[in-house]
């Protein structure tokens, strides 16, 4: 059995804003005092999984530890399949130290050239730790196609060239409410809710 999350001050364990920004506004219906691990100082752990679910695992048991409150990290990005998969967990790491994803963005469309299969997915593993070191993780997944040039300027990282299937719209250009309803990182929210969640009365 899960352990539930009872409430009170739960740590969102990045140093992106636009991450943060969409963790907190999905968790807006529930008892949780939001923070960052930014805005505490917390240094950013070395990430060595292989996979998300391992780097959400790392950074979660990290800024619970540092921070002894409950701590709740996301590991995602963007697999593409023309490229076997890539840039994948690296998919934060090809925007280099500057984090610019306008960057990375042309560096996977230059590789995609010559290529007709488009085929990509964004995935998110979601990790909820406490300090003693018990850990749940969850994942989510969206698949669709990459286009070119970038469109829209909401979202962040590879949103502006990601539109899902079924979908006529990028991230970029969805309004929040209509990306939280089918992206990646909602699917898993949907999943650790589920399980460790009570809604706020």
């Amino acid at each position: 059995m899960t352990r539930r999350f009872a409430g009170g001050s739960l740590v969102i364990a990045t140093h992106n804003p636009g991450k943060a920004r969409e963790i907190a506004e999905l968790l807006a219906l529930f008892a949780a005092e939001v923070t960052t691990a930014g805005a505490l100082g917390l240094d950013e752990p070395e990430e060595t999984g292989a996979t998300f679910a391992e780097n959400a695992r790392i950074k979660a048991l990290a800024a619970a530890k540092d921070s002894g409150l409950p701590a709740l990290a996301d590991d995602s990005g963007l697999e593409v399949r023309a490229l076997g998969g890539r840039p994948g967990v690296r998919s934060a790491r090809l925007a280099g130290p500057a984090k610019d994803f306008a960057l990375a963005m042309r560096q996977i469309e230059d590789k995609l050239k010559g290529s007709l299969d488009r085929s990509a997915n964004f995935i998110c593993a979601l990790a909820l730790a406490w300090p003693d070191g018990y850990c749940e993780t969850f994942e989510g997944r969206v698949d669709g196609v990459l286009v070119w040039p970038p469109r829209g300027t909401r979202g962040f990282g590879y949103d502006p060239v990601f539109v899902a299937h079924g979908h006529a719209l990028t991230f970029g250009e969805m309004a929040p409410e209509d990306k939280h309803a089918l992206s990646h990182r909602a699917c898993a929210f949907r999943k650790l809710v589920a399980a460790c969640f009570e809604p706020a009365l």
